[in-house]
């Protein structure tokens, strides 16, 4: 049985870790391995190179939609593909993401933490909720 009680702030939890990942993956393409070089990457793995645009664009748009709390259900459903490219780009690379070039049960974990931000939707504190007028309320046990 779900816990009435929290599951909207479940939902905040976990919207701002994944927003936060997201836009941190980002910023790691764009200052770490510069765009054309995750563009080069994405080549040297059988992917288009300018895929990589679109993902650093989908991980930055979609990370900070998920921080505010705007379209979440198909903020997250939009952001599935690109952690199942992530989760086949790692397979070959074995389980522990520790492992050299990352293994893939990271990837295949977000995106599994992705669908339930999906199935949850926005949360307590969302923005999309000051239009709907939604308030989290903690009820008595």
């Amino acid at each position: 049985m779900t816990e009435a009680r929290t599951t909207a702030y479940a939902a905040l939890v976990m919207r701002l870790s994944l927003g936060v990942m997201f836009v941190a993956h980002a910023l790691l393409k764009l200052a770490v391995f510069t765009l054309p070089g995750t563009a080069q990457f994405f080549q040297s793995i059988g992917l288009p190179g300018p895929l990589a645009y679109a993902v650093f664009a989908a991980e930055l748009v979609g990370g900070l939609l998920l921080i505010a709390g705007v379209g979440t259900r198909w903020v997250a459903i939009a952001l599935l593909p690109v952690l199942l490219g992530a989760t086949w780009a790692h397979a070959g690379n074995g389980w522990v993401f520790s492992a050299p070039k990352g293994g893939w049960e990271y990837p295949a974990f977000l995106a599994a933490a992705t669908v339930v931000q999906a199935l949850l939707g926005n949360g307590a504190y969302a923005l999309a909720n000051l239009r709907t007028g939604r308030r989290p309320q903690l009820q008595a046990a």
